[in-house]
């Protein structure tokens, strides 16, 4: 403590402002890899460097000198392993300023509607499948598919899905209550001995749900069954009311534990 006053008496206006603006750096550096695989291997590589710092201290040695080694090009395998995200991330930062503000997550309305489109196609025997991001951010699937940006809307919904459309195999991601991209293509599921009645899209959206915590809604043409997706589990048979109820509970309970 007698050394505190000495301290901030060196300390200079410049030196305050320095500290504010790497902070801001870093949080909006991580703000743009949430949600992506990158903060999941940023995480693997802390932990590392974890148990590289306590191999020192705790002198294990041989541990100590091998993970020193595999560490000493650290910058370069960063640079090689996220060089995507990089690319994505500085993109990202030319189209929208370090100010902007997070979206909202979709109201009753934006559900309501989404679920009418399903419906309806599940009628008609339309397959489709259909993303809704919530805390996991999906842009690293955004990213390959169509760009759109356009309100959520029953008939362009339906539009999309039509059989002889060029998009209608991909899916739909609607973020922060718009729908950003089309025909995006999702990585399959990893779970083997599946139902056999599960096709491509219900593979799809599993996979999905594995590695995010997005609800993705299936709508199949072979059975018209329209089915909602959450953390690698399928919830069938449900009517639409039902399914709205589900839905609206699981973005209340995401959004009562980040608040």
């Amino acid at each position: 403590m007698e050394y505190l006053p000495s301290l901030f008496h060196h300390l200079r206006w410049q030196d305050f402002f320095d500290f504010i603006l790497i902070y801001y750096l870093i949080y909006r550096i991580f703000l743009l890899i949430k949600g992506t695989r990158a903060i999941q291997i940023l995480t693997g590589f802390g932990i590392v460097i974890v148990i590289f710092l306590l191999s020192k201290n705790m002198g294990f040695y041989t541990l100590y000198v091998l993970l020193k080694e595999l560490l000493s090009p650290l910058v370069l395998i960063v640079i090689i392993i996220f060089q995507d995200d990089i690319r994505r991330g500085l993109a990202h930062v030319g189209k929208n300023p370090f100010f902007s503000v997070q979206g909202k997550i979709p109201d009753t309305q934006i559900i309501d509607t989404v679920l009418k489109a399903a419906y309806s196609m599940a009628e008609k025997r339309i397959g489709a499948i259909i993303a809704i991001e919530r805390e996991t951010g999906l842009r690293d699937f955004i990213e390959e598919g169509i760009k759109l940006d356009a309100n959520v809307d029953h008939d362009l919904l339906v539009s999309i899905f039509l059989p002889y459309g060029p998009i209608h195999d991909g899916a739909v991601i609607i973020q922060e209550g718009r729908i950003t991209a089309a025909g995006c293509f999702l990585p399959q599921t990893q779970t083997p001995n599946l139902p056999k009645q599960y096709g491509s899209r219900h593979r799809a959206a599993l996979g999905l749900s594995e590695q995010t915590d997005a609800l993705v809604i299936v709508v199949s043409e072979e059975t018209s069954d329209v089915s909602l997706i959450v953390e690698g589990k399928v919830r069938k048979g449900m009517d639409q009311k039902t399914m709205l109820y589900a839905i609206l509970g699981l973005l209340e309970k995401n959004e009562s534990s980040t608040s």
